[in-house]
């Protein structure tokens, strides 16, 4: 019975640890300085985790920090909203822009590209200082 027990808690442990590996995002630009920096770890909700969505990429507002997969870049990008607009057909849309940018995303960016949205704590994104570094070398960037 104690086996049992012992292998349930283990079981518990790796559960969560895999639900808040998904919650994390390793900041691999400086972009966002000086809200974020490189290796920096953000937290966030999923627009869809599993079937959940823990937030609707339609309501997003200016200021919010998403991250998205850009028709631009390789890789998914964290960069804030700095305008929400309606094009021609009548679609929502984003103009995004990292903090430390002199200019905004070249392109638009659609809910459906939406992947995660920055927890605020207050007004404060939540991240952990640093931590990613570790990501960024493994991963050689």
């Amino acid at each position: 019975m104690q086996d049992i027990k012992e292998i349930a808690i283990y079981i518990i442990i790796i559960i969560i640890g895999l639900i808040a590996a998904q919650h994390m995002n390793v900041v691999v630009s400086g972009s966002m300085e000086p809200v974020f920096y490189r290796g920096d770890i953000v937290l966030i909700e999923k627009a869809n985790f599993l079937g959940i969505e823990e937030f609707n990429a339609e309501n997003l507002q200016k200021g919010d920090i998403v991250i998205y997969n850009a028709t631009w870049f390789p890789e998914p990008v964290i960069h804030r909203i700095i305008y929400v607009g309606t094009d021609n057909n009548g679609k929502k849309y984003y103009v995004t822009k990292g903090d430390n940018n002199p200019s905004p995303d070249p392109t638009v960016v659609y809910p459906s590209q939406v992947t995660s949205k920055v927890i605020e704590l207050g007004n404060y994104p939540a991240f952990i200082p640093k931590v990613g570094y570790i990501t960024l070398w493994i991963r050689g960037l």
